[in-house]
């Protein structure tokens, strides 16, 4: 199953593409409160999609190494608990503003330093240099090359919890307090594939795929 997501025009006329995974959607749950969809996928990602917002406002958090298998919301805290085929169990602080990530531009050349991308023929012909690989920073979404773009940095707030590229001016940009971790990670030591958690004791029952249950004492970290 893939998953697509459009903004319709207020004359119902045109739908313009905003979000859509590289994997299937393998995970889902629903806060109904703030009317918020959560989905995993098997690209490692889970999104959060504001459908009672109706602004087509699509949420990445980027915090497992492999698919995500199943998701459960702490909805007295506000807390999205995700765990995935990397043994992971993520616990999100979803009580938080989080920035949509930016969409990736197109360019010919670096939009640093203006150097020519391997595929620009003519201005490397032009400036007799030799075309560069293109990249894109996580955060202003700017196509780059390796030289602009040489640093890398965690950016909780946009999901980015791993570090990630970022050109050198949004490196410096970024500051301590943007850094600050908004999710916990902790090793279940099993391939997980469903979970239930249980918010009046604090409890998260995970099964996985060695065919073992385990029963996670959550009040430390869900609270």
């Amino acid at each position: 199953m893939q998953c697509l997501e459009f903004i319709l025009s207020e004359d119902y006329n045109k739908m313009t593409s905003v979000k859509n995974y590289q994997g299937g959607v393998t995970a889902l749950c629903w806060d109904p409160v703030q009317r918020v969809l959560f989905s995993g996928s098997s690209d490692h990602s889970v999104i959060m999609w504001d459908i009672g917002g109706r602004k087509g406002t699509a949420i990445e958090l980027q915090g497992h190494n492999d698919k995500v298998q199943a998701l459960s919301y702490a909805q007295h805290t506000r807390q999205l608990i995700s765990c995935g085929g990397d043994g992971g169990i993520v616990v999100w602080n979803m009580d938080v503003e989080r920035q949509e990530t930016p969409e990736w531009l197109d360019s010919d050349s670096c939009q640093k330093c203006d150097q020519p991308f391997f595929w620009n023929f003519k201005q490397m012909w032009d400036s007799k240099k030799i075309g560069l690989r293109q990249h894109h920073c996580r955060k202003c979404g700017k196509a780059v090359c390796g030289k602009c773009s040489s640093k890398r940095s965690s950016i909780p707030l946009m999901g980015f919890e791993f570090e990630v590229r970022v050109c050198d001016s949004c490196h410096e940009a970024i500051t301590d307090e943007e850094r600050a971790p908004t999710a916990t990670f902790h090793d279940s030591k099993h391939n997980i594939v469903h979970v239930h958690f249980d918010a009046t004791r604090g409890w998260l029952l995970t099964s996985g795929t060695d065919k073992v249950i385990k029963l996670w004492d959550m009040t430390p970290v869900v609270s």
